[in-house]
């Protein structure tokens, strides 16, 4: 499954050229299709896992 920036951008409640900015900084891998960009899946999760933050206990 693929997810358009529009997705990723609704998703963590930022706006689309945040989502462009990360991919353009490689900290999101995306795939461009055409002249848009989609964003895997795993990637996301991935993505997420990433910038997780552990709260201290």
């Amino acid at each position: 499954m693929f997810y358009s920036c529009e997705q990723v951008a609704d998703r963590y409640g930022v706006k689309i050229s945040t989502v462009w900015a990360w991919i353009r900084e490689k900290k999101l891998p995306a795939v461009k299709i055409g002249r848009t960009y989609k964003v895997k899946a795993e990637d996301l999760e991935a993505f997420e896992k990433s910038n997780q933050t552990i709260a201290d206990e």
